[in-house]
């Protein structure tokens, strides 16, 4: 579960910017939207079960989300990491000082209820600075700190005693661009395995090529598991007239009319590495009047509903597992009820029982309202005038709890946030 996160010098962030699961003042929707960790220590008690981003386009929302990306590649990337390999970080580019600075993450979560604290900086060729801290029974113990010395060539690191293992192997084989969490994970380091693998197996990112809705393998998989009754019952949410679903393996009369019209080579090639791996069609069925079953291609289907059959693995096996989802533009393609149902879900406590969270940006303000979120659960990205990004929160405001319309509210302006459609007008005046 993710504590909260901030970013500072990462592409239009240039201050820090501070997004946070913990949960404010006040008792509203406390029942469904608050988690509450048994047997925890207090510290840990209670975080949010999703947090919602609203701003203009061009405002940052994204690169909030793809600093989680950045963040989530400079940790599990390392070990596949050439040498010399740049980095996948950019500072803010609209200031002179910024543009020489590392870009800086840090990130507060939990793992086996125990509470914590990574960060690191770095630039597009070295890492500068890299700590981890925790928390059993809410006490702070460092586990390590590296830092970059002045010369900018080589790096010391400070180890706790709280941390066991082979310190100086881990020091003496972690590269100037790979980080220490990962070293140490991939050389069998006991404590910070665990912390490696949160990384690596509960954070779920779908932000642009990396988004499921080109990537259906959960889904996929689930109904390779005969699970189609689940996938079936989550898909006819958005599509009741769906009666079946089911898997057509491709034989070579289906790879030779997938790649007839190709050129020689191209089809030769194509053939050859398909025919290595087992290749599926996605069926739907759909009932006729006469009582039969029509069977159809999935892409045939609207855009909305592939995008809740690509969702439905996600979803089923974030709620399952306890894994934080991060989703970029979730209502894209989806009819406002469709983004209240996949948001709901993480509210359910009796499908969300494993302290899955959800957060992610959209436009659709149609389910800003106080019978889905707390006031604490909802963010707003701003433009400055120097281009740079402001992250806040609706809690900032003084919102009258329960009565308040914050759909009105953010639509006229109130929390800001919105895009300058004057400037835009008086272009064509």
């Amino acid at each position: 579960m993710i504590i909260e996160f901030s970013v500072k010098n990462f592409r239009s962030i240039r201050d820090q910017a501070l997004f946070s699961m913990v949960k404010g003042p006040g008792d509203e929707l406390e029942e469904n939207n608050v988690l509450q960790i048994p047997d925890a220590p207090a510290a840990l008690n209670p975080l949010l079960r999703s947090g919602v981003i609203y701003g203009p386009n061009a405002a940052g929302k994204t690169n909030l989300l793809r600093a989680l990306v950045a963040l989530q590649a400079l940790v599990i990337g390392s070990h596949q990491r050439a040498p010399n390999e740049p980095l996948l970080v950019a500072p803010f580019l609209f200031g002179s000082k910024a543009r020489t600075q590392p870009s800086e993450f840090e990130i507060h979560f939990i793992v086996d209820k125990v509470r914590y604290q990574y960060g690191i900086s770095a630039d597009q060729q070295r890492i500068h600075e890299e700590w981890l801290f925790a928390f059993p029974k809410g006490k702070a113990q460092k586990w390590f700190q590296r830092e970059l010395e002045p010369e900018g060539q080589t790096s010391t690191i400070k180890f706790g005693d709280k941390l066991k293992g082979e310190k100086e192997l881990w020091e003496r084989v972690t590269r100037p661009n790979g980080s220490l969490l990962a070293t140490a994970a991939q050389l069998n380091s006991e404590q910070l395995t665990p912390i490696y693998n949160w990384f690596a197996n509960k954070l779920k990112i779908a932000v642009g090529k990396q988004s499921w809705n080109q990537q259906p393998i959960a889904t996929l998989n689930l109904l390779e598991q005969q699970q189609q009754a689940k996938v079936l019952k989550f898909m006819q949410a958005a599509d009741f007239a769906i009666a079946g679903l089911s898997l057509r393996e491709m034989d070579g009369d289906h790879l030779g009319a997938l790649t007839r019209n190709m050129p020689p080579a191209l089809r030769d090639l194509l053939t050859s590495q398909l025919s290595q791996s087992k290749s599926v069609q996605i069926l739907t069925q759909h009932q006729t009047e006469d009582g039969k079953r029509i069977d159809m291609d999935l892409s045939d289907e609207s855009d909305g509903t592939q995008k809740l059959f690509c969702y439905a693995g996600p979803w089923m096996d974030s709620l399952a597992n306890g894994h934080v989802m991060v989703v970029d533009e979730l209502h894209d393609n989806l009819h406002p009820l469709l983004v209240q149902y996949l948001v709901e879900m993480f509210h359910n406590p009796e499908l969300n029982r494993h302290g899955a969270q959800l957060i992610f940006t959209t436009h659709e303000t149609s389910i800003l309202n106080q019978d889905l979120f707390r006031r604490d659960q909802v963010w707003f990205c701003e433009r400055e005038e120097d281009q740079s990004t402001r992250l806040y929160p609706l809690s900032d405001f003084a919102v009258r709890k329960g009565t308040e319309n914050i759909e009105r509210g953010y639509l006229s302006g109130r929390y800001g946030a919105l895009p300058f459609l004057k400037a835009i007008t008086e272009a064509f005046g």
